[in-house]
């Protein structure tokens, strides 16, 4: 008798009924959508039905910044709320302004979940950004009008600069972003070969460049390779953390990694993967290469250990960050070691010469490390730090001798947030209306539970403070989070860092974004 009665009501109800009983919501993740991915989000569709069996025929979307996407191509995922692309509703379609996917998807009661990708045009404009919305819902029991619940989210569009796989390579890790003396920027980062995990392992160091700003990049180059040596496996003789610094001076650009020889099972940070002394097989090894030519080629790889380590010290090694060049010329890279109580700790090493020699200056400060350096206007340097466990805020020590003495910031370890990573710390002078500006930029996630909002940070007042109207959240998500900041033009700021859609995403984002926020 009820299965009766409920065939009645199919029957004699009107559809537009059902209709009124159905609601609708999409809502935009903060993260950006990627050139060289295959599938980019752009949002999410929530129907909830108060009735089964109702058919969802068309989906009908406007996008603002069409032109910049290839195509896109809606998912139905029923009750799973994220996103999967095993089920296709429709056709993909071509981008355009408004689009209209048809297709037939069949409801269950209570939320029902659709997901809309794109792909991204291979020369998109990085400047621009999109926007999705859903118009009109078509059902069999009428039309539904979605609320959009994250009118403010527009998407950012971004680089995948490096995946899982590429090239063979299993994982990709620690960027360290400069820009040279001609404006190139040049990117290096870990080439984990076989699995994603810290040295001791097979890892080489590989290298990036882009002459355009970061819109294009060329191919993967390897530049620091211990390959088999000594007659132990690749796996037996990784190079890990690149440092990166240019020489404005002279062009000349030097990059700086850790090489662990032997030592198969440990890692350089804990137990004996790396001990005091200069031996080879005892302690992991400080070394470099360097180029002439805007990083088109590099030299035969030195070994700087023995001119910069303190036998006692338990390990020393570049902090895998830019480093920089003072007014005076003078070329100021970031450091890190445990010494020989095995503490950690952050310091820097120095060059007055142009590179033709280094010197490790005292330590900063203990408990911290994989730290960047820039210079104050006063000319003193400041070195922002990763703090300790269970410290969550960034250590910020100041010195104004190169590093002879150090003091606390007064925002040491009480300002910055983190979830225990790395950072990056940028100086950007930019010109505004005819004057001359500077502001200090930190990127890391910001957040003290995990490496997610991965985001942008401005001070006004030489790191002082950094206003939180000013903070731009970049990818809400989880990724392995070590970012890099450096110049991208007069009015652009790159950032290369390890989100949630790619091993390693490169961004630009204009100053005035940041600035006039």
């Amino acid at each position: 008798m009820l299965r009766v009665l409920f065939l009645l009501l199919l029957i004699f109800v009107p559809r537009s009924a059902y209709a009124a009983e159905m609601s609708a919501v999409t809502r935009q993740q903060i993260k950006p959508v990627l050139v060289r991915n295959e599938h980019n989000t752009l949002l999410r569709l929530t129907i909830n039905a108060h009735e089964p069996f109702v058919q969802v025929k068309s989906i009908q979307v406007t996008i603002e910044g069409a032109g910049e996407l290839e195509s896109l191509q809606f998912y139905f995922t029923g009750k799973n709320a994220g996103f999967s692309s095993t089920k296709p509703f429709g056709e993909r379609i071509q981008s355009a302004q408004s689009v209209t996917f048809n297709g037939h998807a069949r409801l269950e009661a209570g939320e029902n979940n659709f997901w809309l990708s794109c792909r991204v045009k291979p020369a998109a404009n990085l400047s621009c950004k999109v926007d999705a919305s859903v118009a009109v819902v078509t059902t069999s029991a009428g039309n539904i009008v979605p609320h959009d619940e994250t009118p403010q989210v527009r998407k950012r569009i971004g680089i995948a600069l490096r995946r899982h796989w590429d090239d063979g390579v299993h994982t990709y890790r620690i960027p360290a972003l400069t820009t040279t003396s001609k404006g190139t920027l040049l990117c290096v980062y870990d080439m984990r070969r076989r699995k994603g995990r810290d040295l001791q392992e097979d890892i080489d160091i590989g290298l990036l460049r882009s002459s355009d700003g970061g819109q294009t990049w060329g191919s993967q180059q390897v530049i620091m390779d211990m390959g088999t040596y000594d007659k132990l496996p690749q796996e037996l003789n990784g190079v890990s953390d690149p440092g990166i610094i240019v020489d404005p001076a002279t062009g000349e650009i030097f990059c700086f990694a850790v090489w662990t020889y032997g030592k198969a099972g440990t890692h350089q940070w804990v137990r004996n993967g790396s001990e005091p002394g200069f031996e080879i097989e005892k302690s992991s090894q400080f070394m470099m290469t360097r180029s002439n030519d805007d990083g088109r080629t590099w030299s035969k790889l030195e070994n700087l250990t023995r001119q910069l380590k303190d036998p006692k010290w338990i390990l020393f090694a570049p902090s895998p960050q830019q480093g920089i060049a003072l007014k005076d010329g003078t070329l100021v890279m970031p450091a890190q070691g445990r010494d020989a109580q095995d503490r950690i700790f952050s310091n820097l090493i120095i060059s007055r010469d142009h590179g033709k020699s280094w010197k490790a200056s005292p330590i900063a400060s203990f408990d911290n490390n994989e730290c960047q350096a820039v210079q104050l206007s006063d000319g003193s340097i400041m070195l922002n730090c990763r703090s300790k466990r269970p410290t969550m805020f960034r250590t910020i020590m100041v010195t104004r001798n190169l590093g002879q003495t150090w003091s606390p910031h007064a925002t040491n370890r009480n300002t910055l947030i983190e979830p225990i990573c790395n950072g990056s710390l940028y100086r950007f002078e930019y010109s505004e209306k005819g004057t001359t500006k500077t502001v200090l930029l930190f990127a890391n996630p910001y957040s003290q539970k995990s490496r997610t909002n991965h985001s942008i940070q401005v001070s006004f007042d030489e790191g002082k403070t950094w206003p939180k109207k000013n903070r731009l959240l970049l990818d809400e998500f989880s990724g392995a989070g070590y970012p890099s900041l450096s110049r991208a033009g007069n009015k652009h700021i790159g950032i290369v860092y390890e989100g949630s859609g790619s091993h390693l995403v490169f961004e630009r984002i204009s100053i005035d974004e940041l600035v006039n926020r």
